[in-house]
């Protein structure tokens, strides 16, 4: 039973406790009665949340980075949540696929993507989208941050980034380096450093990032710009040297190896990160709770030791901060792909 001190009525509308409803007035009551009743049922299964299993949907195929992640938060978030949580790949367009799936999905809270920072760069890598990533999405909390390192083959003299500059700048347009594929983090980030160098780089792309290393290994290509966690095999092997780490700060994984900033190079900072989003509808509770859950996630030891073995440091924050930080970064990545020229279908 609802129990209320004050009437179901507009107070300019108030009779004497005593005095009989109009018309008028028994149908306004009605009405709030019906309209306090018909908001039960959401905000009963808002508090119920979550009441059935979620899905975690992955924009890429199985077996890479963003799938990897996936399948190692889903357990974790699992447990902190009390239901099962279903990964579903769905692949395609950069990522661009599975972030539509839950710009169009009922904003219930049960239907999660797992962004990459591939999210922030489509934004103007693409000429068109079918959906508005900063208008039907809603950021909920960062999972992880995996850097990319500046790395070269061991013919290329270079033992740091000032040095990689300064053989650059001898050798104008000539040292070249390789990408996953023109529009990738390879490609832009390696844009960025050129920029910021203020030197000339040959870019030379490749289908996928396996392709490229094996290129710069052979010593086919110079130098090239990569996630840590592919390219930590080779560097732990001295098979390619790394001069420096293009994140903000220096990486958990390599701390002896200092970032392009420390070395001179200011406003370098490049990583593929990985967070949570959610339909920009959900309500603002479910968001925080779910926030909540992935911060205790990120301070557990055993996801932050897994993440390790995948180059990857694992993040937190709220809600607002990982949305500014997205927006951010749509603005960071929109300058470098237009003096790139790069674009995508």
């Amino acid at each position: 039973m609802i129990r209320t001190s004050t009437p179901l009525l507009p107070a300019a509308g108030r009779q004497h406790p005593r005095a009989p409803c109009t018309g008028s007035m028994a149908s306004a009551f009605a009405l709030g009665l019906f309209s306090l009743f018909a908001a039960l049922p959401a905000a009963m299964a808002q508090q119920a949340w979550p009441a059935k299993p979620l899905r975690l949907v992955v924009g890429f195929a199985p077996g890479g980075n963003v799938d990897i992640t996936a399948r190692t938060l889903s357990p974790v978030l699992s447990e902190q949540l009390g239901q099962p949580i279903l990964v579903e790949n769905r692949a395609g367009a950069g990522g661009n696929v599975g972030a539509e799936v839950v710009a169009r999905s009922a904003p219930d809270g049960y239907t999660l993507l797992l962004g990459a920072s591939s999210l922030a760069v489509n934004v103007s890598l693409y000429s068109s989208l079918p959906f508005d990533p900063l208008k039907d999405l809603v950021a909920v909390a960062p999972v992880s941050n995996v850097p990319l390192v500046l790395t070269v083959n061991t013919r290329v003299p270079a033992k740091d980034a000032k040095e990689y500059v300064a053989l650059a700048r001898t050798r104008k347009g000539i040292i070249t380096y390789a990408s996953a594929g023109t529009g990738t983090s390879n490609h832009l980030t390696g844009e960025l450093f050129r920029s910021v160098a203020k030197i000339e780089l040959i870019h030379v792309p490749y289908k996928g990032s396996g392709a490229a290393l094996g290129d710069l290994v052979g010593g086919q290509v110079d130098s090239m710009f990569d996630q840590l966690s592919s390219s930590l095999p080779f560097i732990r092997a001295g098979k390619v040297r790394v001069l420096g780490v293009t994140s903000a700060k220096r990486s958990g994984v390599l701390p002896e190896v200092p970032t392009l900033a420390e070395q001179g190079f200011a406003g370098i900072d490049s990583s593929t990160w990985l967070g949570v989003f959610v339909q920009s509808a959900t309500p603002r509770e479910l968001v925080q709770r779910l926030n909540g859950s992935l911060q205790k996630v990120a301070r557990n030891p055993a996801f932050r030791e897994r993440l390790a073995t995948l180059g990857a440091d694992a993040l937190e924050s709220s809600p607002e901060q990982f949305a500014q930080f997205f927006r951010d970064e749509v603005a960071l990545w929109a300058r470098i792909v237009k003096s790139s020229g790069a674009k995508a279908e």
